[in-house]
């Protein structure tokens, strides 16, 4: 451990946070060097991203596994029937959805590294517990309590990045630790094969192994975490006085004076009345639900297409390969063109012609597969960006982290709709289950686009001179505006 870090109060870590934004602030025309720029921006990539990356898979894996023990034979060995594992799926996200802003504000007052850590230490011993379980109703508790622990990581992760990238390199960023849940769902379908095998061994069902194996890889990298997790940046141990001080500055000039390092009552106001917040929450639950139906029901429907056990658990591969490789290709495309509407959009289409074909229910299996790879390849590119839009759109720490964690604590309620419209009644055909997530993608269309319409109409007006009275607040408000800043502009 480190004895030094974790004797930093939360007080101290105010403070100092204060004096980061108080020396980027001062530094908003400096001139930065753009090698040392470039330096630093290779150092963060390998000393920030890399640790949450592999966080993520771990989480995405312990998340998404139940669906891999479904077709391994989890329902006849604790005794389920009819709906018992559409409910199994659906209390995770009742308490994941719940904990989500709860745990960003606690991460205010605790190093990111320490409850990031303490965090997958738990949901690792929970899904360790799942594979010992021996009814149902073990089963629910499992997945209630690894909902709580999962809650945080994902916002937490977010709202640390926003804290290190400028907001047109923050895409190729949240994409690659995205794409990483992605890659979980090849790499899960490859080592759940594997794992059953194990089945008799000590005892034990295949489908148990998978959640012990999972979840002791997540509780040993818990311990590595708390090493290598960065904290934020003036606390963090890996950069030097001068990468700090550099790293304040181009934010400061990314930012244009966008700060809300105070929790006010107007700052509180400002959080919960700004429009922007429930469209993009309206704009991520259908993604939440679509991309959520594949990674939790893909083995089930390949195998209700005829596909045996082991080649579903193989053919589930292919899919998240291709998505992972579209994802962060597309990522790449935003950033460099500094867009995010037309790619959101592109993969929207490719949503709704996926879900389509499979609501048209073609006899070529060709076809339907194809057409889970188109749906996978559109919701998981467009699904992240979604996330980086808004926080792109977001100014101050405040205000990233209560719209961080509002839009994937609401928004991930997607994954309660996702846990009730594929039916075991409907099998093989889910007229429900793909009519759904065909509609919810058409839905995020019509609200990504009402998102920019506003986007574009606030960046005019202030353009105008329209938002110029808010010069005349006092020092400290103008400083705590957040977006609503005057001189910030959004970008679409």
């Amino acid at each position: 451990m480190d004895p030094q870090h974790d004797s930093t109060t939360s007080s101290e870590i105010s403070s100092q946070n204060d004096k980061e934004v108080e020396e980027g602030g001062s530094n908003v025309n400096t001139e930065i060097d753009p090698e040392a720029e470039k330096k630093l921006l290779r150092k963060l990539d390998y000393t920030v991203l890399p640790i949450l990356c592999w966080l993520y898979v771990l989480t995405f894996l312990d998340r998404i596994n139940l669906g891999n023990a479904r077709i391994a034979g989890l329902e006849a060995s604790l005794g389920m029937s009819g709906n018992d594992y559409n409910v199994a799926t659906c209390v995770f996200f009742v308490t994941y959805c719940i904990f989500e802003l709860p745990s960003n504000i606690v991460m205010k007052y605790v190093a990111p590294s320490t409850w990031m850590a303490l965090l997958a230490f738990l949901w690792g011993t929970v899904t360790v517990l799942t594979g010992i379980v021996q009814n149902y109703s073990g089963l629910i508790a499992c997945r209630i309590f690894l909902g709580l622990f999962d809650a945080g990581f994902m916002p937490g992760a977010a709202y640390l990045m926003s804290m290190y990238y400028k907001r047109h390199e923050l895409s190729i960023r949240f994409n690659t630790f995205f794409a990483a849940s992605v890659f979980a769902g090849a790499f899960g379908g490859l080592l759940a094969y594997g794992l059953t095998q194990l089945d008799g061994r000590a005892g034990l069902e295949g489908w148990r192994w998978i959640f012990i194996v999972e979840g002791l890889i997540t509780v040993v990298t818990a311990f590595v975490a708390k090493y290598f997790v960065a904290d934020w940046p003036q606390q963090n141990r890996f950069l030097s006085a001068e990468e700090k001080a550099l790293l304040a500055a181009r934010l400061a000039q990314d930012n244009k004076g966008a700060g809300m390092e105070r929790l006010d009552k107007k700052a509180v106001k400002r959080i919960f009345t700004d429009w922007k917040i429930p469209v993009a929450i309206c704009m991520y639950i259908p993604f939440s639900s679509n991309n959520y139906s594949l990674a939790i029901f893909i083995p089930t429907i390949l195998n209700s297409m005829g596909y045996h056990q082991t080649r579903a658990q193989v053919l589930s591969i292919p899919i998240y390969v291709a998505a992972c490789t579209v994802c962060i290709i597309v990522a790449f495309c935003s950033d460099k063109t500094r867009h995010r509407y037309a790619y959101i959009m592109g993969g929207l289409m490719f949503s709704v012609i996926g879900f389509a074909i499979l609501l048209a229910q073609s006899t070529s299996l060709g076809v339907q597969y194809m057409a889970i790879v188109f749906a996978a390849c559109g919701g998981y590119t467009a699904h992240p960006l979604v996330v980086t839009w808004l926080t792109n759109n977001m100014g101050g720490r405040y205000k990233r982290s209560f719209g961080t964690g509002l839009l994937l604590g609401f928004g991930n309620a997607g994954g309660i709709i996702a846990s009730n419209i594929f039916i075991e009644s409907e099998r093989p055909r889910y007229l429900v289950g793909y009519g759904v997530c065909l509609a919810v993608a058409i839905f995020s269309a019509v609200m990504s686009s009402v998102f920019i319409v506003g986007l574009r109409r606030e960046n005019r007006k202030r353009d105008a001179g329209g938002r110029d009275y808010r010069f005349e607040f006092v020092k400290e408000e103008l400083e705590n505006l957040g977006d609503s800043h005057p001189e910030f502009r959004f970008v679409y």
